[in-house]
């Protein structure tokens, strides 16, 4: 990790940390954005096949927005580890369910969970800009599993408090940039375009 690297991730946790104490209500504002996730699956001709996450630290809480998507009748995943330098796959989940602990204080479903190939991956980050440049924890899981998913009709969309944007992140040649950012504060563009008119604006 570089000495930059290692100061940007410092000062991104830091200002994400202060932004969950100050906004208590996110996940419920992220929660409103669901109807246009499957609105834009329909409209792609795409499944509404959705993998999540459960939130660590002081991420944003996307657990209302998956339950939202449950209801709207989506097929919700989360991701599993297979190995320090694989990329994620991903198993069956719906709201409630059973979870086991994962590597870094993560939880994913169990190892008999079918598994699933999704649609739309949500993904959590550090900091972001608006080119959809995404600062992770610094251990390429998301990088090498987009590289995976290479070639299939995926879209990859980060979730983050609004104030986790920041004017311009270094981009390395193994870095993919996300499709678009969900916040609290609406929708976010990132490297796709046409994204916003699903979500009613664009910020």
């Amino acid at each position: 990790m570089s000495p930059a690297k290692a100061t940007l991730r410092r000062e991104a946790r830091a200002r994400r940390a202060a932004l969950a104490a100050s906004h208590p209500r996110a996940g419920e504002a992220l929660a409103a954005l669901a109807p246009g996730l499957l609105a834009l699956l329909t409209a792609r001709g795409l499944p509404p096949d959705i993998a999540g996450y459960v939130p660590i630290r002081d991420e944003i809480d996307v657990l209302p927005l998956l339950a939202a998507l449950a209801a709207g009748r989506a097929r919700l995943s989360l991701p599993a580890t297979e190995g320090r330098d694989a990329p994620l796959l991903f198993r069956r989940w719906s709201p409630g369910g059973a979870l086991l602990p994962g590597p870094h204080g993560t939880r994913e479903p169990a190892p008999e969970a079918p598994r699933a190939a999704p649609c739309l991956l949500l993904v959590p980050c550090l900091a972001f800009d608006a080119a959809g440049t995404r600062l992770g924890y610094g251990g390429g899981l998301y990088d090498r599993t987009l590289a995976a998913l290479a070639g299939r009709d995926v879209l990859a969309l980060g979730c983050a408090f609004s104030g986790q944007e920041v004017a311009r992140l270094p981009r390395e040649a193994h870095d993919r940039p996300l499709d678009g950012m969900l916040t609290e504060s609406g929708f976010r563009a990132g490297a796709a375009t046409g994204l916003a008119p699903y979500f009613g604006k664009d910020l």
